[in-house]
């Protein structure tokens, strides 16, 4: 029983041997390995041996036959002592044809994977003498084709030389014609600008002689409108002295804190150069003509040179005009004018109630001491019909530009007038519908006040000048 288990422990180990070691040559080398099964049995057979070592051979039953395997086993124990230095030497046998037999397998493991090896390698070695014939060829082939290209190119290089050495030769030739045309026109050219400058210089000269001459004559015009004001000026003083001469004492007194005649200087002049040319003055007075359209009596306080009774005889008003400065008066009869040298408070104190219907003074108020405005105002409006309309225009406090420009450039104003302070009189003194009118916005002067906010400067630089538009109620 334990021989048949121990052979089937054989077979299974062989079984084992067999399955990891299947192969019978080296790879892909051809190589044939040594076969190992013929050493596997024996090593069997060996194995079987030492495993009967100490056993009994089965015999048929009976009496006789137990007798002799009785003995046989009683010999066997006896027999133990001296046979078992065999049984372990015949063990370590059997373990040595195993180890060899363990190292076998591994030398054929390993001549496989060395076999594997060379055969990958000769593979590669196959694909890389491959890839070099490819590349030889390809190479043999771009040989053929660069030695074709070349004898093509150099046969191309040699016509396009031929043919550029042509163009060459022919551009030369249009050059050179060219050159000769270009030296002929420039030629021709040079007499021509040259006459041209000629031309050109003459006009030139005449040119320059032309505006010499018109300089000239603007600086003619010049001279005799100076001398042209000069005379009026001597005129006007001329008959504002045989007026003075010939007038009541009581009314060549002017009404402004300090009279012009005693200034000790020329005031026409002085009006003429700070307050503006009188078109200047008329073009600005133009905004009042629809106020006093179909006015049948106005008057005109402070008429200066007269440019709003001007205004009002092409609007067909009739209108006159009262102003303390004789001269002023003389240059108003020149034009034709009805205006008369007359302090206003005496004026108007002469004139009837409701006399008037219309009522115009710019520039005037700011010359009046500032105790007697009231009274003006009051006079003014009593003198006015009902519905009668009156203009007062004066300079603007509000507007600080006016303190550095012009107002104080006139010795001969008071003091400012605010515009609240001028519409508070108005109203007490029964002028309603009162309509303040900014004039000269102090930007067109002072282009500076541009950069100011937009808020700021129509508060404190607004118009330079403002007026007060009112109807008797």
């Amino acid at each position: 029983m334990e021989s048949a288990e121990l052979i089937a422990i054989l077979r299974d180990v062989r079984d084992r041997v067999r399955a990891s070691n299947p192969e019978t040559a080296a790879g892909g080398m051809d190589i044939a390995l040594p076969d190992l099964n013929e050493l596997v049995h024996a090593r069997d057979a060996a194995l079987g041996k030492v495993a009967a070592i100490g056993t009994v051979n089965p015999r048929a039953g009976g009496p006789i036959n137990s007798l002799v395997q009785g003995w046989k086993r009683l010999v066997a124990r006896v027999l133990d002592w001296h046979v078992r230095e065999q049984v372990e030497f015949n063990r370590k046998a059997v373990a040595c044809v195993d180890a060899a037999l363990d190292a076998l397998n591994q030398s054929n493991r390993a001549l496989v994977e060395f076999g594997n090896r060379l055969a990958a390698e000769r593979a590669r070695r196959e694909e890389l003498e491959k890839r070099e014939r490819e590349q030889s060829q390809e190479m043999s082939d771009i040989r053929a084709h660069w030695t074709q290209w070349r004898v093509g190119w150099e046969q191309k290089l040699a016509t396009n030389e031929v043919q550029f050495l042509r163009s060459v030769a022919d551009l030369e030739g249009a050059f050179q014609y060219r050159l000769t045309l270009m030296d002929a026109n420039y030629r021709q050219a040079v007499r021509s600008q040259h006459d041209d400058f000629t031309v050109r210089l003459d006009q030139r000269n005449a040119e320059i002689q032309q505006r010499l001459w018109a300089d000239l004559e603007r600086v003619r015009a010049e001279f005799e409108k100076l001398i042209h004001v000069e005379l009026r000026l001597i005129r006007q003083r001329s008959a504002a002295v045989f007026q003075a001469s010939t007038a009541p004492a009581a009314m060549a007194a002017p009404a402004t804190s300090q009279p012009a005649a005693e200034l000790g200087f020329d005031y026409a002049r002085f009006a003429e150069a700070f307050r503006g040319s009188e078109e200047r003055v008329r073009a600005a007075q133009r905004i009042y003509l629809d106020d006093f359209k179909g006015r049948a009596n106005v008057l005109d306080i402070g008429c200066g040179r007269g440019e709003f009774l001007e205004l009002m005889r092409e609007a067909g008003v009739p209108a006159r005009g009262i102003d303390s400065s004789l001269e002023s008066v003389a240059v108003c009869r020149e034009k034709g004018l009805s205006a008369e040298s007359a302090d206003l408070f005496d004026y108007l104190r002469g004139l009837d109630d409701g006399e008037l219907d219309g009522i115009f003074c710019a520039q005037v108020v700011e010359h009046l001491p500032p105790e007697r405005l009231p009274e003006m105002i009051r006079l003014a409006a009593s003198k006015l019909e009902r519905g009668g309309v009156i203009a007062i225009e004066t300079p603007n406090p509000d507007c600080l530009a006016i303190f550095s420009t012009y107002f104080y450039l006139d010795p001969t104003h008071a003091r400012p007038v605010p515009q609240k302070l001028l519409a508070f009189y108005l109203s007490e003194f029964g002028i309603g519908d009162l309509q303040v009118r900014r004039l000269e916005p102090a930007v067109d002067s002072m282009p500076s006040l541009a950069e100011l906010p937009q808020a700021f400067r129509e508060a404190f630089f607004g118009g330079l000048d403002y007026s007060i538009v009112g109807r008797k109620v």
